[in-house]
């Protein structure tokens, strides 16, 4: 109650200054009359107050986001539930729903009265234009009396997490060079030199069963060998994201860094629908699969929250990605580079492993001079000629290029003599 009094609107603080004058005024007078006026005007502040006081004890919400991830400027649906659980009619409520800058400005949002009982829903949509996660709630309801005298603010302590993903880009279907490279227990490295037998026989591994023992592969080996179970070829994909500050230009949406994670995120999900048993390796250390339980969900999730790192070698990120390397296709998203480092990446095209490298020419993202826009661009075609030197597949990247566009020329070896004919003669033009 004493909360009640606190959240007295000036409506109701009118109410009580003109009761105590009413009341003043009928002593000096003598007007009982008048007295009984002042009790009036005191006693519905109270009462109004008693009422809200009760009611706001009474009150159930849910909250409900459609749905949970959404890409980039795309719009999530939330609806709010609430539900009166008191014998008592409520007044009209006022919702308010805190949210991040991010995602707009706070919905205020007016419910009718409810009845004992009663669940009404109301709707807003949110719509974010920068990744990340972010807390929608929690949700404050003022309560207020039929006659506006006292008002009170709830605040429920649930909270839902939106996560924008970065824009997902469909790609056309293209076959890449190395797409079988996988695991599997069917793989033809797997045959054995001494026949058709023991092609089809591994080692035995403790909890298989005794009934697939292949005694006559295990009288020749000289160890308990058990027939091989028939497996799917699984192509592998390792998405590498180059994450590095200095290697990218340009603030907030339209930035390189950007244009970077959502190519990671739309070569992944491309990948994934593909078949391909897809990795993400990036320098702040995120290392995931994208499984068959989860999707690329979680996947997802760690590209809606990746910032540049302000210190980070390419040498470390070629470290992370050869910790676990198994084979298959590596494609990196690289930002730019100089000589030496395109040598570093050289390192993972170990084993014959197909390598493919979207090259982003930060510096189109910038207004140049004529004379640095030549050297930058020269820095670029000697990282390209670097990387193609090493047997990568590179495919340029400049400011405002369509991922979808660009993505068939990973198809295409090492882009053709043409275009490193073109790199070397822009290189050979600042050495004149």
């Amino acid at each position: 109650m004493r909360e009640a009094l606190r959240g007295l609107t000036t409506r109701g603080r009118s109410f009580f200054a003109a009761a105590g004058a009413a009341a003043l005024s009928a002593l000096i007078l003598g007007e009982k009359d008048l007295l009984r006026v002042a009790i009036l005007l005191a006693v519905l502040p109270l009462l109004a107050a008693a009422y809200v006081g009760r009611s706001r004890y009474k009150l159930a919400c849910s909250r409900s986001l459609q749905p949970h991830r959404v890409q980039v400027g795309a719009s999530a649906r939330v609806v709010l539930r609430l539900q009166n659980l008191s014998r008592l009619p409520t007044g009209t409520l006022l919702l308010e729903d805190r949210l991040p800058y991010a995602l707009g400005s706070r919905p205020r949002l007016v419910l009718e009265r409810l009845g004992a009982g009663q669940a009404s829903s109301v709707t807003y949509t949110v719509r974010a234009d920068v990744r990340g996660r972010y807390d929608v709630g929690p949700l404050a309801v003022r309560l207020t009396d039929p006659f506006g005298l006292c008002e009170l603010v709830r605040s429920f302590p649930s909270v839902d997490r939106l996560t924008v993903i970065p824009q997902v880009v469909p790609l056309p279907l293209v076959r890449l060079a190395g797409e079988y490279a996988g695991t599997g227990d069917s793989r033809a490295r797997s045959v054995a030199v001494h026949g058709e037998d023991d092609a089809a026989t591994r080692e035995y591994r403790h909890g298989d069963d005794l009934r697939r023992v292949h005694w006559r592969s295990t009288a020749r080996v000289g160890e308990l060998m058990v027939r091989r179970e028939e497996q799917p070829w699984e192509s592998r994909a390792t998405v590498v994201l180059d994450t590095r500050a200095s290697a990218h230009r340009g603030e907030g949406p339209t930035a390189s860094f950007e244009w970077a994670v959502s190519a990671a995120a739309s070569i992944a999900s491309h990948l994934r629908q593909a078949g391909y048993r897809v990795r993400l390796v990036t320098h702040g250390g995120v290392d995931v699969d994208a499984t068959d339980s989860v999707g690329d969900g979680e996947l997802l999730d760690h590209l809606a929250e990746v910032k540049p790192t302000q210190r980070g070698e390419i040498s470390t990120l070629v470290d992370l990605v050869r910790r676990r390397s198994d084979g298959g296709l590596i494609i990196a998203v690289l930002g730019a580079l100089d000589l030496a480092e395109a040598e570093i990446l050289g390192a993972l095209r170990a084993n014959n492993a197909t390598c493919i490298a979207f090259l982003i020419d930060a510096s189109t993202w910038l207004a140049l001079p004529t004379a640095a826009r030549e050297e930058a661009d020269r820095a670029h075609a000697t990282a390209a000629l670097g990387l193609l030197g090493t047997g990568w597949r590179v495919v340029g990247v400049e400011h405002g290029a369509k991922l979808a566009a660009l993505w068939p020329q990973a198809a295409r070896g090492s882009q053709g003599f043409a275009w490193r004919a073109a790199l070397a003669e822009t290189v050979a033009g600042g050495v004149r």
